[in-house]
């Protein structure tokens, strides 16, 4: 494991908190920055031009954009802010994996993830301060949860990170793929997310594909069908169970939504699509909990319909966690019997456990509103051994 010093002094981003009177345009898409700029009684077309600054060349000094009057140069200066969250710590796995802990003006912090492969590179990013949500095995929900994170908190992590590794001077080590899958649940941050994931598509900022940008969830089914109207993407499912019983004891969500209103949501959402697509749904395998041959068998009957791809997870271990990671005897035979049933399945690898960037190891620093973790002084589901 390698700590690279962070990068306190990229351009002028990174930098202590502004007057909160000044708006933070990091944060506005192009309908938001529109209607900005016609407010100070200039062109529409301007929105454009700053998206392209900003999000393509990384400047975030007014006065560098050139294609701008100073006298609009300075007026922006004057009422508005290009604020980044500051880099508390950079981290770089043994396998390239890449991690950045961010400090937020409140004083909490984050996490983000840059997961490089051959053919892709895929940023993880957060969208809460915590997790509004309390699932047992992953260590983000033990930590409980602070607040939503802003707009401009999202796409931070998107800026930060592609300066970072533009800086690397590598080749592989570009954002093409950005998954919701950080720290949180981005449906119960709704509006922010659907916002952040319009600046990430839009051609004049990071350009990313209806295909290669994901928004996960544990299930929040009315979310759900708001997301289908409002987007044209991909969506993850956390799934972690094949019934009923099961998924509400490891996702507590489940009492609220089931999995028949679930799956349910799930085909409505493919159906509001505008292209083929399918919904991927993640298993994190638990030793003797949910990786037997008839949660399997479970599975296939639960997906019939639903045009999957299942990515099984190997569970990550975590300090206090209680569980243990499946056998590869284990996740062999389940993979095998979803496979057969023609279910396309793959077996995820574990990157970056090495700095604790795997799936469902994000921590990050936060204040608990929720006073969550002191419940988990006694035994839950799946920690009495």
């Amino acid at each position: 494991m390698n700590e690279i010093q962070p990068q306190l002094d990229i351009d002028t981003a990174i930098q202590a908190p502004v007057s909160m009177q000044r708006t933070n345009l990091l944060g506005l898409d192009r309908t938001a920055l529109e209607e900005f700029f016609v407010a100070l009684g200039d062109k529409k077309f301007r929105a454009a031009q700053l998206m392209k600054w900003i999000h393509q060349l990384g400047v975030t000094d007014f006065q560098l954009m050139n294609n701008l009057s100073k006298e609009l140069r300075n007026k922006l200066a004057e009422i508005s802010c290009i604020e980044n969250l500051q880099v508390a710590k950079d981290l770089l796995s043994k396998d390239g994996t890449r991690k950045w802990l961010l400090q937020l003006a409140d004083g909490n912090f984050i996490e983000t993830v840059f997961i490089p492969e051959d053919d892709r590179g895929t940023l993880c990013v957060s969208s809460q301060v915590g997790c509004a949500l309390d699932c047992s095995f992953c260590s983000t929900g033990r930590q409980g949860f602070n607040r939503n994170l802003s707009t401009a908190e999202i796409i931070s992590q998107v800026w930060l990170a592609s300066v970072l590794l533009e800086e690397e001077m590598k080749p592989g080590r570009k954002i093409t793929n950005v998954v919701m899958m950080g720290m949180g649940e981005p449906l119960l941050n709704f509006d922010n997310v659907v916002r952040a994931v319009s600046i990430m598509m839009d051609d004049f900022a990071y350009g990313l594909s209806k295909r290669r940008v994901t928004v996960s969830t544990a299930g929040v089914v009315p979310a759900i069908d708001r997301l289908g109207d409002r987007l044209d993407m991909r969506l993850a499912v956390s799934l972690h169970a094949s019934n009923d019983a099961l998924r509400n004891k490891l996702v507590p969500l489940n009492n609220k939504y089931p999995l028949k209103e679930l799956m349910a949501a799930c085909v409505r959402f493919i159906d509001k699509q505008n292209t083929r697509s399918r919904i991927t749904f993640e298993y994190v395998l638990l030793d003797g909990i949910n990786d037997k041959p008839e949660h399997a068998r479970e599975l296939v009957k639960l997906l019939k319909g639903v045009p999957t791809l299942m990515n099984l997870i190997p569970f990550n271990p975590f300090e206090g966690s209680g569980y243990k990671t499946s056998s590869k005897q284990a996740v062999s035979r389940f993979s095998e019997i979803l496979h057969n049933a023609g279910i396309t399945t793959v077996v995820r690898k574990t990157r970056g456990e090495d700095i604790a960037a795997a799936c469902g190891q994000l921590a990050g620093k936060i204040e608990d509103k929720s006073r969550r973790h002191r419940r988990f002084a006694v035994p839950r589901f799946g920690m009495e051994q």
